[in-house]
């Protein structure tokens, strides 16, 4: 399939800025995959569609703030830093701006809110994609001192005051039930999610269980090249445990649903599936996994995302489950999106949600 087909124009105006007032004020556009009809509902509907039984999938990492701002230690130039993923104590890889000027060997005071700090950062190497490799010095552990000095790495699209530490973001761009930290991104699906709603959940006999899948800073790249099948998937670290994969197992044999709450609880399922002949195992790992049309699922039988961007591998995921094994599912979830967007839906990470049953 080619990129260009997974794309849409989409009015700046319903790209969601900030979130809806509550976390579970937010619409639910609800696609039936057998027929293709459309329900326009509340979030707080979810409980409509879900039933005794059912196992619903949260993935609970953990956002951390890896957006780091700094000065040259020579020159007094200002670098901003994002971090992406960490190597061992003190040492991380991470993208840089201006990235010219960080060549191997510069030398950078870390700043908060604009004053310097004793932290330092020298860059390393440089790898193949321009990520910087950076040593943190001044500091015992660079990751404990994050909630201090770095800010919320909201996505691109989300504007904020230059230098603003978007405080408000802090407590909003994070889900109730985040747990271990390592994300860059938040798992946006399960943001609409309140600790009442999910003890509403479980009294209806709805089981919850939790995967864990650090989200990277690919998940806002889209695909460059001209087909899909020559797109190089971005790898992001996911952990099962063995309680989880226990429940989802039992489930499955016993005809139960399981529902994923997000992209990355499906990309975590289906990961470990594709390695086990269908059954899940529990453990932790790596994933490259890509899915996009056609494409059958082992695991998911109920998908609840947000609206995603054009020609992102979401968008191609979300496309590959509106019909698993077919590629009708584009044209199915672009409708979905073009509907969507005459009922001035918001979109992306802070927007509305979509159920595909």
């Amino acid at each position: 399939m080619r990129t260009a087909d997974f794309n849409f124009e989409l009015p700046p105006e319903l790209i969601a800025q900030v979130p809806a007032a509550t976390r579970d004020a937010s619409r639910l556009l609800v696609l039936h995959r057998d027929s293709g009809k459309i329900e326009h509902r509340q979030f707080r509907d979810l409980l409509e569609f879900l039933r005794t039984g059912d196992v619903l999938v949260f993935n609970n990492s953990r956002v951390i703030p890896a957006r780091l701002r700094g000065k040259n230690a020579e020159s007094g130039g200002q670098f901003e830093m994002f971090l992406l993923e960490e190597n061992a104590t003190n040492d991380w890889w991470a993208m840089m701006r201006p990235a010219k000027r960080a060549r191997a060997g510069t030398e950078i005071i870390l700043t908060n809110a604009g004053e310097p700090t004793e932290v330092r950062a020298t860059v390393l190497e440089i790898n193949g994609e321009g990520h910087r490799r950076l040593r943190f010095s001044g500091t015992k552990n660079i990751f404990a001192a994050l909630d201090q000095l770095g800010e919320v790495p909201l996505p691109p699209y989300i504007s904020r005051p230059k230098a603003s530490k978007a405080e408000a973001d802090r407590e909003r761009y994070q889900t109730v039930f985040a747990q271990p930290p390592g994300s860059v991104a938040a798992p946006t699906a399960g943001l609409h999610f309140t600790e009442k709603l999910l003890d509403e959940i479980r009294a209806r006999g709805v089981q919850i269980c939790f995967v864990t899948l650090h989200v990277g800073l690919g998940t806002f790249a889209g695909v460059k090249t001209e087909t899909l099948a020559e797109h190089t998937m971005h790898e992001e670290r996911f952990e099962l445990s063995a309680e989880t994969a226990r429940a989802i197992n039992e489930a499955k044999r016993a005809g139960r649903r399981i529902i994923a709450v997000g992209t990355t609880s499906v990309r975590v399922l289906e990961s470990v599936a594709r390695e086990h002949e269908g059954d899940l195992v529990p453990g932790g790992g790596r994933t490259r996994i890509f899915i996009y049309p056609p494409r059958d699922f082992k695991i998911v039988d109920v998908l609840l995302t947000n609206f995603h961007l054009p020609c992102s591998t979401l968008l191609m995921l979300v496309s590959a489950f509106a019909a698993p094994g077919e590629t009708r599912g584009r044209e199915m979830i672009l409708s979905a999106y073009a509907e969507a967007i005459r009922e001035r839906y918001r979109f992306f990470s802070y927007g509305d949600a979509m159920l595909l049953v």
